[in-house]
C-alpha cells in the first residue's frame, strides 16, 4: 500500500451504505455529493469496515462484497493502529463515552495514519481525541 497522507480520507461504513443506497435508488443524495466534493482525496477503507459491510451481503455473494470494496485501498490492522485502539479505549472508557469497538478500531486506524474519517455519525466519531472527523450530512 502507498504511504497515506494527509489527502487520504477513510469512507467509514455509515457513509458507505448510505453511497450503496443512493446508487441502488438511482439517487444523487448527500453521499454522492460528498464523493464528488473529495474527488481529489485518496478514499480508502479499513479491514474492520470491510467486515462490517460483509454483514449486509447475503452467503454466496462474496463477488458482490469484492466489487462493493474493489474502489478503494484496505487499511490493515497492525501494531500502531493496535496501540492507537487501546488509547482510544482508554481514553473513551475513563471518561464515560464509549463507542462499539468497530468503531474504535476505524478511530484507531484513522489516528495511526494522522487521516480523516468521513462519516455521517460524527458526533460519535468526534468523542475520540486527535481524530479528523469529516461530516457529510448532519
Amino acid at each position: 500500500m502507498a504511504a497515506l497522507g494527509p489527502t487520504t480520507v477513510i469512507l467509514e461504513t455509515s457513509f458507505l451504505i448510505d453511497l450503496e443506497r443512493e446508487r441502488l435508488a438511482g439517487d444523487e443524495g448527500p453521499a454522492h455529493t460528498a464523493l464528488e466534493r473529495h474527488a481529489q482525496r485518496r478514499l480508502v477503507v479499513t479491514e474492520t469496515i470491510a467486515g462490517e459491510l460483509a454483514i449486509g451481503i447475503p452467503p454466496g455473494s462474496r463477488s458482490e462484497w469484492e466489487a462493493l470494496l474493489a474502489p478503494f485501498a484496505v487499511i490493515p490492522i497492525d501494531r500502531s493502529v493496535a496501540w492507537h485502539y487501546g488509547q482510544v479505549h482508554r481514553f473513551l472508557s475513563a471518561n464515560g463515552m464509549l463507542i462499539g469497538a468497530n468503531d474504535m478500531w476505524i478511530a484507531a486506524t484513522a489516528r495511526a495514519h494522522g487521516i480523516a474519517v468521513l462519516t455521517r455519525d460524527v458526533a460519535h466519531y468526534r468523542r475520540v481525541p486527535d481524530l479528523g472527523v469529516i461530516a457529510y450530512r448532519e
